[in-house]
């Protein structure tokens, strides 16, 4: 029976790259289920596979061994033009350097994915809107991106992700380029909409970043070494001190 719960589906998938004459096995055999309404951080040093699994994930690249499914539909094959669509209607994408156009005010980078699918004029202005507003920016909607600051630019960003309300959020290091407080607006942001119902999969090398999420999975060498509940991960203890679990029975 199929779990109508599981967004996610990945079996078994391996990817392999040529680096000269030498073979890098970027992933080896992940297994990994994402469910509706998840807030799933995945971690790892630099090399540790984590931007590969992102790339498959978000269908920017393709696995070379296994089965990735989103919805109960097999990615693995689709053509590019299938899978195109499954990125701009499945998958919002917001990464570390914001990636907006800079002659563009922010309404109309936030629209940009909406003309893509050829929503038209009055609906896309007026989704775009909404998700400008739902990001805190609703006074900020006329502006370029060189007359914002960086936690604006990334909730422009982040409203771009949002506008053609994607089953999947998908965030690589969205606070890498931020000061610490500007990145915990931004956490907060995530935190929001994750309690109004988006799945999120927040790929980051931050520890305290990454116990924003509610479940934790490593990775090292290609391989997933741990997939637990945020508060299970060793980094927890470390940034919020022992959970009041463990006060509570004394360990």
């Amino acid at each position: 029976m199929t779990d109508n719960s599981v967004l996610i589906r990945l079996q078994n998938i391996h990817r392999t790259y040529k680096v000269g004459s030498d073979t890098v096995h970027a992933l080896r055999g992940i297994h990994l289920q994402v469910r509706q309404n998840e807030y799933v951080a995945i971690m790892g040093h630099s090399g540790s596979g984590k931007s590969t699994l992102m790339n498959v994930i978000g269908c920017l690249d393709r696995a070379d061994q296994g089965t990735y499914e989103i919805r109960g539909i097999k990615t693995t094959v689709m053509s590019g033009a299938a899978l195109a669509r499954i990125r701009n209607e499945q998958i919002g994408f917001v990464f570390q350097s914001y990636e907006l156009l800079p002659r563009l005010n922010a309404l109309k980078n936030v629209e940009l994915p909406l003309i893509y699918s050829n929503v038209g004029f009055l609906t896309r202005r007026k989704l775009a809107r909404e998700a400008l507003e739902r990001v805190g920016l609703a006074a900020r909607m006329h502006h370029r991106p060189n007359q914002l600051s960086g936690g604006e630019k990334q909730r422009v960003a982040v409203a771009r992700a949002l506008v053609a309300k994607p089953s999947i959020l998908l965030a690589d290091e969205p606070t890498g380029n931020l000061d610490t407080q500007t990145s915990a607006g931004i956490m907060d942001l995530f935190e929001k909409l994750y309690e109004q119902g988006q799945t999120i999969i927040l790929v980051t090398h931050e520890a305290d970043i990454a116990c924003h999420a509610r479940r934790i999975v490593r990775m090292q060498d290609g391989q997933i070494l741990s997939d637990v509940p945020a508060r299970q991960d060793p980094a927890w203890a470390l940034i919020h001190g022992p959970s009041a679990e463990a006060k509570e029975t004394g360990v």
